[in-house]
Order: structure tokens, then C-alpha cells, then sequence
């Protein structure tokens, strides 16, 4: 992937750029607003991918670009390449240990400063001689070094005029901590044997003796935990592109004249030969010139049975070649393969995909300057009525902390913490809040068929036997045979047989594999053919009536009939297919009852998705369509007014996962799904989907509990500081409170139940 890729089309290039510094959603906007006044200049800034895509004319370079960026008090530069081969370690080599994470480092150290702390504050009988030097020692650390990137952004966002919660944050932390250290230096409070009591009192005091180191500290430590809480369940971005760029094999073995050369795939060209032996994934686009095989393309495509090619057959990069050697030519190389093309469309799906406005992000557009007005206002209105310096800048002082949104910026990740930890308790992994807001709102659920509604693998469903014939026979002669063959109908027919009674299953001698059409062999001193009917038909054998019409039967529901013939005559018809798994019908029903709509989306035949809908009880079937196809099926459903989730398994469903509002991915199916998905399916059942979207639900409804009650508490409380009747100290306390409610609303998450949707 380039970061620049050149759309020429009437002069415009699309640049994709890095964006840091961004601490909340107005961040972005403004970045993008600033982009976005630039001539010739189209962007749209993405918060949760902490990306930009840029659409500009030729005369405005990425330089000018970052230069815009920057001057907006923020950093931009051009993504690195995720496929860049210094990065990747070699097969058997041990990754790089990454070092520890900032964030943590800075939270873990500001929480040990500002525990004693706050026991010294709150508790007066440990409150020794001289300890409000201690508190000062230890509070100072932790504000200015803890809260640095508060204070940072609030600088920033002040140059450019502009206030969010960093501003509040770092103007209440710093405001306490300098009127401690005053208190402490030029009043009382830093008297011998000065006490600090806690009180619940609400009075006018001077203020000139009383220190809230605590409360900056505490709140500092507090923001610290929401900010990495939220940073975590971003970290993953983008990871997604490198899982579906590693399903590429990565070296070919090209044929340079008689002789085989290993080569990277990097290194691979147009008109290129090369060789993919049985197990071997195939490296790129080409088209078969020397050979026959299966090729299972179930991870690109859905198809549950892979596909017969042979000389002149076009065969896709990343499928794996589940047969025969084949030669092939390369005919698309790089960014021109399928695999590569579908790792553009899951990055076109991320990044078009808006992060949802975080409500206190919303709120803090009014209330952030709202409350900055109200603590000038307050200094101002003591000062003129006569009051003393000390008590009005109390009063502002206490505006300012108990408006401090502590509660505020910890009631997403706390309630995203506990329902995190219960979905995985229940085998539901929550990527990030930006996934819950569309539980709710969802009414449509796109059902990828294989390996989420069914199996995913081939198995034996049914067997017809001509008169005179026993099942135990055909299953014993036959997979006797089909156990010499590596295809996969024929290892549903051996696995079955070999789980019947009667004892391991004889050899088999001359075994013969007939491209395309099945095997012959002969078991036990007969000669046994198992195949399709024209396999029969080569040998002069037909099907008789019974038997063909229970052929027809099982291709009109989709599945695949194999012929079972020995001594000259047809003994059985075996169906093969794709079974459903017992808990999708349930599944399904749950689902209905949450008020979605089921549909069934898949690459297969529209017989076989026809009869896989009709016993899980689908009405709506969407078949025969290609990953790109499913996306525009995605994109068609959203168009018409619907909120869609997503559920699938495969590389084939990663792109169509990331466009739909919700994606949950089925923990048994491929790292491309599941990074592209907002909500796995650790079990591998589809009843999970239903209980995923209920604990999504009631989890956003605990965050925006959480919201009202902490937002409400400030506004209910605001009235008192500005009246001076609420002192620091106790709207210190008042905000520690509001933001042990909000934690313990978010614990009542761990009473959640699967069964029962509590």
C-alpha cells in the first residue's frame, strides 16, 4: 500500500496521512475544517483511525499538506507500507518485543503518586506534622508530569482558540494545584500541625488554609485510566489490511527454463512460470498451463467445494491447491491481484466508515466554554460584592473542579471495560465503542452462509442404496476407495465410513484418479467406481430410475451426488454438502426476536443457499455473489434506509464486515474477518451474534447512563460553587463520588446473562 496513489483522473491525487496529537472527535474536525480551506483540497478526517484521506489537485503537494496539519497544532505524515518486507519476521524467527506502552507507564506512575495523596486528604488521623509537604512533593509529579498531555492539548487547542475537555482537565488540575501550593507558601495551610478535615459541610469559607492537592491528583489519575482504556480498544486499527495482505503466500518457485527457482512474491512478473505442489498456496493470478487439481478458494470466494481446474483454467492468488501439481502462469502480479483488491476495498470501508461523535465530546462543545465563562464570572462577581481575594478565587476555584469532567471522561471506557470483560467471559469480544451505538439502532442481519450458518467443511447427509445393496456395504467399499483420495467430498465419504462399525477400513489396489470426475480402485476383489454419472456413463454403467432421481434430488438442493458402482452395476447415490450447524435455527430465531431481519448472503449456488435458508428458517436468500459483490449487497441494503450487521468468517467477507454499520466475525474463520469486524464471535456459534447484540445494547445504554448521571451531577452542583457555598475541598470529594457512581453503574454489567439477555 502507497500513501499516495494517483487517481489522475482531471488532475486530483488521494493522500492518505498519519494524523497524531488528536484527543477527541472536535480534534478532528478541526483538522479536517482546516484541510478542508485549503484550495483544491477535499478531506475527511477519521478519529478512531487517526487517519486523513486527502483528495487534492496536482498543485498542492503532501508537503503542503502536513505543513497545514502541523500549523494546526497537530502531526501528519504518510502511512508506512504494511507489507514492507523489513517489518515481517522470517518463518520460525521470534518477533520483536515491543517496548512498554507510554501511556500505561505515565497512568501506573501517576496513580502510585496520587494514592497517598488522597488517603492523607481524606483520612485526618494519618495526617502527621508536616505531611501537606509530603502531599505537595508527591501531588506536584503527578499533575504536571501525569497530566502533561492535558495540558499539552489545552495549550494547543488555546492557540488556536479553541476549548474541549483537556482545557477543563488541565485548568482544574493546574488551578488546584497552584492555589495548594500558595495556600502553603504565602498562607496558613503550611503551618506546623496543620490539619485538613473532611467535611460534608456546605458553607463559605476564605479558603486561605485549605489545600486540594488531592483532588488534582486524583483526577488527574482518574482521566489517565479513561484516556488509556479508550487508547487500547483503538490500537488494533488498520490490522485488518495486514491480515488479509498475510493469506498471500509469501515465495513462488518459478520455473527459469527446466530449472526451479525459489523467488519472493515481491519478485514475481507478468508472464512468469511457476510451480504449486499439493498443500501449497498459490502465489498469484495466473492461469494453469501444465496439470489438474482441486483448488479450495473457500477463503476468497465462500465456495464450500473447491473447484476442478486444469490446462487454460484461471486460478486466484492466495487459494490453496488441495490436489494434483499444477504450472501456472502468472497473468496479475502486486496491487492488481484479487487478494490485493479486496484489501483495498476493507481499507475504503474503514476509513469511509465515521467514528461515532462521543456524547461527552458532544456535550463538552457547549460545556466546556460554558463552565470557563461561569469561573471568570464568578471571580469577577465575589471581587465586585466586597469579597476577599481568597474566598472569590475559592469560589472559581471550585467551578472549575467540580465542573472538572472526571466522571465524564471515565463513563465510556469503564462500562466498555466490565462489558468487554463479561463478552469474553461469554465468548463476545467488543472491539470498541464505536461498534455499540449501531446495536441499537441495527434491523437487518446479513448471515454469511459458509462456515457461520453452516460448518464449513463437507460431510456426508444422506445415502440411497438400489434394491439388494446395504448401506454399510456402499459406505465400506466406497470409502475404502475415496481414503486414497485427497479431495475433500471424498474425505466426507471416508470420514463417515471409517466412524460405522465394522472395523478399519480395507485397502485398495490400482487406484485411479480421473480428473475431474471421481476414482476407481479395486477393494476387497471388487471394482469399485465412485464419482459423478458421466464417470458411470465411461464405463458403460447407468444410474438406475431410484437412483437418478435421488441424484437430482440432492443437486436440486445444492448438494453434491456421488455414483457408487462395482462389478458392473450402480449400487448408490451418496450426497455430500456443507451441513448446518445444529444451533443455527435457534440461532436464527433469537435474532428474530431482537427485531433484525435475517438474510442469507453467500458465494454458493442459489440451490444449495436455497435449502440451507429453508431449514434454519431464512425467507430472504442473496446467492452466487463474488466479495466484491457482497459489499455492493451491503452498501444496497444501507441505501435503502437499514441499519445492517454484518456476520461472517472469511477473507470473502472482510470488506462486506467492515461496510456494514455492525460487523461480528465468527471467532473459527480467518483473521482478515475478524479484524475487520466490531464484535467477534469467540465460540464459533451463531447464538452468539444474539447475545452479542445484547450485551452491545445494554452496554451503551450503561455508558450513556453513565453520561446523564455525571453531566447531570456537574450541572445540579455548578450553582453551589458559583454561590461559594460548595469549597474545593468538598467539591473535590463531590466529583470523586460522581465518578465511583459511574464505576459502579459500569459493574453492574457483570450480572449480565447470555440465557436470558439480562
Amino acid at each position: 500500500m502507497t500513501a499516495t496513489t494517483a487517481g489522475d483522473t482531471a488532475g486530483i491525487t488521494e493522500t492518505e496521512l498519519v494524523i497524531g496529537g488528536m484527543t477527541c472527535a472536535s480534534c478532528a474536525a478541526r483538522v479536517e475544517k482546516k484541510l478542508n480551506r485549503m484550495d483544491g483540497v477535499r478531506a475527511t478526517v477519521n478519529y478512531a483511525t487517526e487517519k486523513a484521506r486527502v483528495a487534492h489537485a496536482d498543485g498542492v503537494t503532501v508537503d503542503d499538506l502536513v505543513a497545514t496539519v502541523e500549523a494546526t497544532g497537530y502531526t501528519a505524515k504518510p502511512p508506512p507500507p504494511p507489507e514492507a518486507p523489513a517489518e515481517a519476521p522470517a518463518a520460525g524467527r521470534t518477533p520483536k518485543k515491543q517496548g512498554p506502552d507510554p501511556l500505561l507507564h505515565r497512568l501506573l506512575v501517576t496513580a502510585a503518586l496520587a494514592v497517598p495523596v488522597i488517603a492523607l486528604a481524606m483520612v485526618p488521623a494519618w495526617q502527621f506534622d508536616h505531611w501537606q509537604w509530603l502531599s505537595l512533593t508527591l501531588a506536584a509529579p503527578a499533575v504536571v508530569w501525569g497530566g502533561w498531555q492535558f495540558h499539552r492539548a489545552a495549550w494547543t487547542n488555546a492557540r488556536h482558540g479553541a476549548a474541549t475537555m483537556d482545557t477543563l482537565i488541565s485548568l482544574g488540575t493546574l488551578a488546584a494545584l497552584l492555589w495548594s501550593g500558595w495556600a502553603l507558601f504565602f498562607g496558613e495551610a503550611g503551618m506546623p500541625g496543620m490539619t485538613h478535615p473532611f467535611s460534608l459541610s456546605i458553607e463559605r469559607g476564605g479558603g486561605d488554609d485549605a489545600i486540594y492537592l488531592e483532588a488534582a491528583a486524583g483526577v488527574t489519575a482518574f482521566l489517565l485510566a479513561g484516556r488509556y482504556f479508550e487508547a487500547r480498544a483503538k490500537r488494533r486499527a488498520g490490522a485488518a489490511l495486514r491480515a488479509l495482505l498475510d493469506l498471500g503466500a509469501k515465495e513462488a518457485t518459478v520455473l527459469r527454463g527446466s530449472a526451479e527457482t525459489r523467488v519472493a512474491i515481491a519478485d514475481l512478473a507478468v508472464g512468469d512460470r511457476f510451480v504449486v505442489r499439493p498443500g501449497e498456496k498459490i502465489a498469484t493470478d495466473g492461469v494453469v498451463v501444465e496439470g489438474t487439481s482441486a483448488v479450495d478458494a473457500a477463503l476468497l470466494t465462500g465456495e464450500s467445494v473447491p473447484a476442478e481446474v486444469a490446462v487454460g483454467d484461471a486460478v486466484t492468488g492466495a487459494t490453496l491447491n488441495a490436489g494434483g501439481r499444477l504450472v501456472v502462469e502468472a497473468t496479475r502480479v502486486g496491487a492488481d491481484t484479487q487478494l490485493a483488491r479486496m484489501a483495498k476495498l476493507v481499507e475504503d470501508a474503514q476509513s469511509g466508515k465515521a467514528a461515532a461523535q462521543r456524547l461527552a465530546d458532544r456535550v463538552s462543545a457547549v460545556f466546556v466554554p460554558v463552565v470557563l465563562a461561569l469561573a471568570v464570572a464568578t471571580l469577577g462577581f465575589w471581587l465586585g460584592n466586597g469579597a476577599e481575594l481568597t474566598a472569590a478565587f475559592t469560589a472559581a476555584v471550585a467551578v472549575l473542579i467540580i465542573a472538572c469532567p472526571c466522571a465524564l471522561g471515565l463513563a465510556t471506557p469503564t462500562a466498555l471495560l466490565v462489558g468487554t470483560g463479561r463478552g469474553a467471559q461469554l465468548g463476545i469480544l467488543i472491539k470498541g465503542p464505536e461498534a455499540l451505538e449501531n446495536t441499537r439502532r441495527a434491523d437487518t442481519v446479513v448471515l454469511d452462509k459458509t462456515g457461520t450458518v453452516t460448518e464449513g467443511r463437507m460431510t456426508l447427509a444422506r445415502v440411497t442404496t438400489a434394491p439388494g445393496t446395504t448401506e454399510a456395504e456402499v459406505l465400506r467399499l466406497a470409502g475404502a476407495l475415496e481414503h486414497a483420495s485427497e479431495h475433500p467430498v471424498a474425505r466426507a465419504v471416508a470420514e463417515a465410513a471409517a466412524e460405522r462399525p465394522g472395523g478399519p477400513l480395507p485397502g485398495t489396489e490400482d487406484f485411479t484418479n480421473v480428473p475431474g470426475l471421481g476414482v476407481t480402485g479395486v477393494v476387497e476383489g471388487h471394482a469399485v467406481i465412485a464419482g459423478r454419472e458421466r464417470l458411470l456413463n465411461d464405463w458403460a454403467l447407468a444410474l438406475p430410475a431410484p437412483l437418478a432421481e435421488a441424484r437430482a434430488a440432492a443437486e436440486s438442493r445444492g448438494r453434491t451426488a456421488v455414483a457408487v458402482a462395482w462389478d458392473g452395476e450402480a449400487r448408490a447415490v451418496l450426497e455430500v454438502a456443507d451441513a448446518v450447524k445444529a444451533t443455527s435455527p435457534e440461532a436464527v430465531r433469537r435474532l428474530r426476536a431482537l427485531g433484525l431481519t435475517p438474510i442469507l448472503l453467500t458465494g454458493d449456488n442459489a440451490a444449495a443457499a436455497r435449502a440451507v435458508a429453508d431449514e434454519v428458517g431464512i425467507d430472504e436468500v442473496i446467492a452466487e455473489v463474488l466479495p466484491e459483490e457482497k459489499v455492493e449487497v451491503v452498501r444496497r441494503l444501507k441505501a435503502e434506509g437499514r441499519t445492517v450487521a454484518m456476520v461472517g468468517d472469511g477473507v470473502n467477507d472482510a470488506a462486506a464486515l467492515a461496510t456494514a454499520d455492525l460487523g461480528l466475525a465468527m471467532g473459527t474463520g480467518t483473521d482478515a474477518a475478524i479484524e475487520a469486524a466490531d464484535l467477534t464471535l469467540v465460540r464459533g456459534d451463531l447464538r452468539a451474534a444474539a447475545d452479542a447484540i445484547r450485551l452491545s445494547r445494554r452496554t451503551l445504554h450503561t455508558i450513556q447512563g453513565n453520561l446523564v448521571w455525571a453531566f447531570g451531577y456537574n450541572v445540579a452542583a455548578l450553582p453551589l460553587a458559583a454561590a461559594g457555598l460548595l469549597n474545593p475541598m468538598l467539591a473535590g470529594a463531590a466529583m470523586a463520588f460522581s465518578s465511583v457512581s459511574v464505576l459502579a453503574n459500569s459493574l453492574r454489567l457483570r450480572t449480565f446473562r447470555a440465557d436470558t439477555g439480562r
